[in-house]
């Protein structure tokens, strides 16, 4: 249960609802049992033989149980004395009472607890959710984004609908077990020891089933995680599909990995069915020896010799009966309770990943970028593969610096230890003269503005897209940064202009489109620093005209450093550095790297016929 007492950690805010549900369930066990123990006195009234002018003396005054039992039957009888059918309205009358107030307690006790099971699921979805937006950008190139879906979804949904109501039960039903027990114990101790000798039996037998209920969890929602990567990834990759002729690839892949989950789900299923049954079987047993063992006492030697009268007798069997209840649902509990855990274990799984960048306590707060960005000595590695060595350079205030060499040569990775998305293994990044450590991430990340070759946009307006760095910006804001992105023109010819929904992932808009829409969202933040990684490798010639002037326009002024494929557009680069195998190489500005001999940009802008 430790799972558990993890996940519950998360309802203490919301405590407070555990004194009035615990009042209310009381109060819904004790009038629930009262109203099956009005069966003894009912059948009395019906059936026992005492006749009318027969008188029960008021029992004296005492605080205890016993005496609110002896004025009831005194009230009875008297009734009966009066009037037979009177005891039965009154009987019925109290009946009727006490199941009505049942009802109305266990709703109120059900009630409480919702809240703070929905209060309780809202918090583990906030954190799970929270804990992803923390962790470093490496994590989720290991993680499947559908497995992380499924986490955020069926293994939540898992514990909202399963595990949470589970718990519930746990906290209700035993106390209605407890409840009738007492009575029965109260009836006939000697019946009510003899049905104990079973439920060891039952719940060991129980406890081997539910044992392997916890792995066949974890193994379906694992699959469940895998298809939702497939079905991502054949939605967004519809066109290479059908383009290659793989649609039956992937089919059978779906299949392969539906059927796994089809049978994880199965032995799950079968397992979760055979505790209830087994429980009620148990329970059926008990209940037939209970009529073997008190029948034949009573019919061979009568009910004294017995201990318990015939009214009292069928009144255990009615009390017992619903014992089976409450016992069915915790062993449905326990059960889902292991569905749950696994579901929990997940979820814990992300929640307990380290947070490997983050803030330091005396972190200081970037204001304004003021004179450089230096990577000095720099070494990075991704696990074990070392990327960058040793590299060092300087990006003065104003300038451009352009990256250039062959993929996978670490020219994105030095893009990305700028704004902290990894941190160096050696060496250091400096802002004006601070380690990026230094500062508090959100600050450094304030000054700067990116534009990179994979386009983002949201399922949402063009406005709120554009204004994602600045939600607070006016629309006026807004159409100024589109139209420094040469933007604003195509954006009036959508249907609705500014608030036209671009489609997941921009779908209704063009390349260019995108990409426009992109650099605005940069222009508004109005950046001190930025970062373009192959903004216009994408685009076609026309296209890329476009989005160059308005990238023109961007990097007026400001510290820019460019990540490029094609030379052109880097000439004007105020420093051009050629990194191959993780090394810098080459640097200098474009006329002078030209007239190096046998140099590697010299060999690409004769590749590219670059002048």
């Amino acid at each position: 249960m430790k799972v558990y007492r993890r996940l519950l950690a998360y309802a203490r805010p919301y405590r407070w609802f555990l004194p009035p549900f615990f009042i209310f369930t009381l109060l819904a066990v004790v009038f629930s049992v009262f109203q099956f123990a009005l069966i003894i006195p009912l059948l009395n009234v019906l059936f026992d033989p005492v006749s009318g002018n027969e008188t029960i003396a008021a029992p004296a005054f005492s605080l205890s149980t016993s005496f609110f039992r002896d004025i009831f039957y005194y009230e009875v009888y008297r009734l009966k004395a009066m009037n037979p059918v009177y005891a039965l309205y009154f009987i019925t009358f109290i009946i009727v009472c006490a199941v009505l107030l049942t009802n109305l307690f266990r709703y109120l006790a059900q009630r409480t607890l919702i809240k703070a099971r929905t209060l309780l699921v809202k918090r583990i979805r906030e954190a799970l959710f929270e804990k992803i937006n923390h962790l470093q950008m490496g994590f989720f190139t290991k993680e499947h984004k559908g497995d992380l879906l499924s986490r955020m979804n069926s293994d939540v949904f898992e514990i909202e609908s399963v595990a949470a109501g589970s718990l519930e039960v746990m906290f209700k039903e035993p106390s209605l077990v407890i409840g009738y027990f007492i009575a029965l114990f109260a009836i006939s101790p000697q019946l009510t020891l003899f049905t104990l000798f079973i439920i060891p039996i039952s719940a060991l037998g129980i406890a081997t089933i539910q044992k392997k209920l916890k792995r066949d969890a974890k193994d379906a929602q694992a699959s469940i995680g895998r298809l939702l990567t497939i079905m991502d990834e054949t939605l967004t990759g519809m066109r290479i599909i059908r383009a290659f002729n793989a649609t039956g690839f992937i089919l059978k892949k779906f299949s392969r990995e539906n059927d796994f989950y089809r049978k994880a789900s199965l032995q799950g299923f079968k397992r979760r069915e055979m505790a209830p049954a087994f429980s009620e079987a148990a329970g059926v047993i008990v209940v037939a020896g209970i009529l073997l063992y008190g029948g034949s006492l009573i019919l061979k030697n009568g009910q004294s010799a017995a201990g318990i009268q015939a009214s009292e007798f069928i009144a255990f069997i009615a009390i017992f009966s619903q014992v089976l209840r409450p016992a069915k649902a915790m062993v449905i509990a326990g059960a889902n309770i292991q569905r749950g855990r696994g579901a929990g274990e997940r979820i814990l799984e992300v929640i307990d990943k380290p947070i490997e960048i983050s803030d330091k306590e005396n972190a200081i707060e970037l204001k304004e970028f003021k004179h450089s960005i230096e990577f000095r000595n720099v070494d990075f590695a991704y696990s074990d593969t070392l990327v960058l060595k040793d590299v060092s350079f300087i990006i003065e205030k104003g300038k451009t610096v352009a990256l250039i060499g062959p993929s996978g040569v670490g020219k994105s990775t030095i893009a990305d230890l700028v704004p902290r998305f990894y941190d160096v293994k050696k060496g250091a990044v400096l802002v004006d003269g601070l380690d990026v450590r230094d500062y508090k991430m959100e600050s450094l990340r304030t000054v700067m503005s990116f534009v990179t070759q994979e386009i983002f946009l949201f399922n949402d307006t063009i406005l709120n897209n554009i204004a994602l760095g600045r939600p607070e910006a006016s629309e006026e804001e807004v159409i100024t940064a589109a139209k420094i992105a040469n933007a604003h023109d195509f954006i009036m010819q959508t249907e609705n202009g500014y608030q036209t929904i671009t489609g997941d992932r921009g779908i209704r808009l063009s390349g260019g489109q995108r990409q426009r829409l992109c650099i605005a969202r940069a222009v508004l933040k109005n950046p001190s620093i930025l970062i373009l990684d192959e903004a216009t490798s994408s685009l076609d010639t026309e296209s890329e005209r476009t989005v160059q002037e308005a990238l023109s326009r961007l990097m007026k002024d400001r510290t820019t450093l460019v990540i490029a494929h094609r030379l052109s557009t880097i000439k004007e680069a105020d420093e051009i550095i050629v990194l191959h195998d993780g090394r810098i190489i080459e640097r200098g500005h474009h006329n002078d790297l030209v007239e190096i001999e046998d140099g590697v940009y010299k060999k690409l802008t004769e590749m590219q016929q670059i002048a």
